[in-house]
């Protein structure tokens, strides 16, 4: 009888700490995928901002060359009209 209640609280130590265990290695696991996540949502926002400073810098070159040809043709096209304007046949 001894012999039957020291196994069977054995069994339930031995239950305890495989379910303690158990946990142990799921909080673990869950512990690095949620890591493994969150460097992956490191690196896209990362991306994610060189791209968009990439964009921002082809825009202000884009506008810069608006601006220049915008000057370029004004000025040539203010020019001929003030000719237009002083000539007398």
């Amino acid at each position: 009888m001894v012999k039957a209640i020291n196994s069977k609280i054995l069994l339930a130590i031995l239950a305890a700490l495989v379910a303690i265990g158990s946990a142990l290695t799921y909080q673990r696991h869950e512990a690095a995928k949620a890591a493994a996540a969150a460097a992956k949502a490191t690196a896209i926002l990362q991306e994610q901002r060189k791209e968009a400073e990439e964009r921002k810098a082809e825009d202000e070159a884009f506008r810069q060359r608006v601006e220049a040809d915008k000057k370029k043709h004004n000025s040539a096209a203010a020019k001929e009209g003030k000719t237009w304007q002083k000539y007398i046949p």
